[in-house]
């Protein structure tokens, strides 16, 4: 942290407030224990203000069910920030959009 307490998000009165995030998994990426890692990243506008990226518990049967679960954990994320950003007197701009690249993982958060 030390050096970058000038870092932060520079907002402007044309800056876009709307969220979306992105999802994905390798699945049975991990050579060892066939278990996949998932990731999602939230942008605010176009910074990003969230992200994540950690191998799964357990051991996906399908690539569906591994973007399933990277789909929920990027959704659970959006919906917080959604929170925080009302909580401080901010509305997003538009409707909360979550990319996912697989269609069965799409198909079952519908």
């Amino acid at each position: 942290m030390k050096g970058t307490s000038s870092y932060g998000i520079h907002l402007t009165c044309g800056s876009s407030l709307s969220l979306h995030g992105f999802t994905n998994v390798d699945w049975a990426g991990s050579v060892d224990d066939k278990k996949s890692t998932g990731g999602y990243i939230v942008f605010l506008g176009t910074i990003p203000v969230s992200w994540k990226s950690e191998k799964q518990r357990t051991v996906a049967r399908s690539s569906t069910k591994a973007e399933y679960k990277a789909l929920a954990d990027g959704t659970v994320e959006v919906l917080w920030l959604c929170y925080l950003l009302t909580y401080l007197c901010f509305s997003p701009s538009s409707v909360t959009t979550i990319w996912c690249d697989n269609l069965g993982a799409t198909y079952l958060s519908a």
